[in-house]
């Protein structure tokens, strides 16, 4: 791997909506670092997908909490390949507690990982960037973040607070040609949704009575990633209104 190719984080990457942006990215030829937490057998699974369509990558475990994990996986993925182009902040974890019993631990913990987290990535992938150059950062957020989901207290209040936090980054970082976008996936069918992927006359607020394909997801967060005149905007890849 030359130090000339371009390389993509994806934090997240180890099943769901991050193995398919990494599946993507390596089909436009980058080199894919894979970031996972405990799931190391998935992590791999994505690795070897890539790998057996001619992709290049890497696993690199972190706990994104952690400030110090954090910064060496990103240290750990400029030694392995050379560098860092584009940063797909995916890791996520939910919840499902009306406001009134949500535990407190259950609370840091949602919003350690999703807000604060992604803080820790920004930060550490920010810095690098800057180093080179440019660089570009997607933000994996949720329509919970701009509506509210009954029961998702933590959830909705972390992925809102993404907002905040990527259009300030754009703002400060726009001068050093480092772009930071948020996509909203939509549901999809995966072990973070559950059984609450909505079906039927619950899609009646989706002008398209579907939710998105998770291919397209992918290549639409790919894309987003890639743009080099797009910063500071939300893309909502499915057809409810904002």
């Amino acid at each position: 791997m030359s130090a000339s190719s371009s390389v993509a984080l994806v934090t997240g990457g180890s099943r769901g909506v991050g193995r398919a942006i990494c599946q993507v990215f390596v089909q436009r030829g980058y080199a894919v670092a894979i970031n996972y937490r405990e799931r190391k057998g998935d992590a791999e699974s994505t690795l070897a997908s890539i790998v057996a369509i001619g992709g290049t990558g890497d696993l690199f475990q972190a706990d994104i909490r952690d400030a110090v994990q954090v910064q060496q996986v990103v240290d750990a993925v400029v030694r392995r390949f050379g560098r860092l182009d584009v940063l797909i902040c995916n890791a996520g974890v939910g919840s499902s507690q009306l406001v009134v019993r949500q535990p407190l631990d259950q609370w840091a913990d949602v919003i350690g990982t999703n807000l604060t987290g992604t803080f820790h990535c920004l930060q550490a992938a920010g810095n690098q960037m800057v180093k080179q150059g440019g660089g570009s950062i997607l933000v994996v957020s949720s329509y919970a973040a701009f509506h509210g989901t009954s029961g998702q207290a933590a959830y909705a209040a972390a992925k809102a607070g993404l907002l905040g936090l990527v259009r300030t980054a754009a703002r400060e970082w726009g001068s050093t040609n480092i772009r930071v976008n948020l996509l909203l996936p939509g549901w999809q069918q995966t072990e973070l949704a559950g059984d609450a992927v909505p079906t039927g006359v619950a899609l009646q607020d989706h002008c398209l009575s579907r939710t998105p394909n998770l291919d397209e997801v992918a290549k639409t967060a790919v894309h987003l990633a890639t743009c080099c005149d797009v910063s500071g905007q939300v893309w909502n890849c499915d057809s409810r209104i904002l």
